[in-house]
């Protein structure tokens, strides 16, 4: 791409340096941290990657979840955050289209009689699932008869999904393919009831960084460069490039 305007410069990066917000929790977009504990995956990597198009540093800050970049939205914490695209967080922030996206599933418990994603959502079903994440948001968006258990953390979703015998535990695929191991007899379901699509997003009011940005994530994805994140960072299979907005 061309270099940035002064405009998306000032906008993207006021203090002089590109301040991206990373969600920590994502094992498929941050795979692993540095001596000094800065992220490295795909979403950092892609920080850099535009950092590098607007000709400033970069400073990665971490969050736990990524509620908790959407919470710092508008606070001046972050010039530019890398989380899913959900209509709830993007009431605070406005995104790109998907640079990435991630299956999210189901996983049952031995000897349940659910066989697909559809008959999940019946009456009399608990469903576990992280409090704060993108497929949780989704959830709370439509399941319309079963009853929806958010639980703080992954982990703990999980284990409340075993310990309380409820019907379905709620994730993105690939770790439930880690999870299903742990509990002989559980089945992933096939299919998905959503696919988290991970996109950049940017606080409100800076319009012309948005339009930089929409066009700096096509062209990311459409030169090979986010195809090259992910296999540099060992993710194929797991992650696959977004399609064209």
């Amino acid at each position: 791409m061309p270099d940035a305007p002064s405009e998306v410069i000032a906008q993207l990066a006021p203090t002089g340096v590109l301040r991206a917000g990373i969600n920590m929790s994502n094992f498929l977009l941050v795979v692993d941290k540095t001596a000094s504990g800065d992220p490295i995956g795909p979403s950092p990597s892609l920080s850099q990657a535009i950092a590098d198009a607007l000709g400033v540093p970069l400073k990665l800050i971490g969050y736990k979840a990524p509620s908790d970049v959407a919470a710092a939205a508008g606070t001046g914490a972050w010039d530019i955050g890398n989380i899913g695209a959900e209509p709830q967080r993007a009431q605070v922030m406005d995104f790109t289209a998907a640079y990435v996206e991630i299956e999210a599933t189901y996983m049952v418990p031995p000897n349940s009689p659910i066989q697909s994603v559809d008959e999940v959502d019946r009456p009399g079903n608990r469903i576990s699932v992280s409090k704060g994440s993108a497929y949780g948001l989704y959830l709370e968006n439509n399941i319309k008869q079963a009853d929806l258990l958010a639980v703080t953390g992954g982990d703990e979703a999980f284990n409340a999904f075993v310990n309380d015998k409820m019907e379905a535990y709620a994730s993105l695929r690939p770790r439930l393919v880690t999870e299903v191991k742990k509990m002989p007899g559980a089945r992933i379901l096939d299919g998905q009831f959503s696919a988290v699509q991970q996109a950049v997003g940017v606080n409100k009011g800076n319009d012309a960084a948005y339009a930089w940005l929409k066009d700096f994530v096509e062209n990311a994805k459409s030169s090979g460069m986010i195809a090259g994140f992910i296999e540099t960072h060992g993710v194929q299979g797991k992650l696959s490039v977004a399609g064209p907005a």
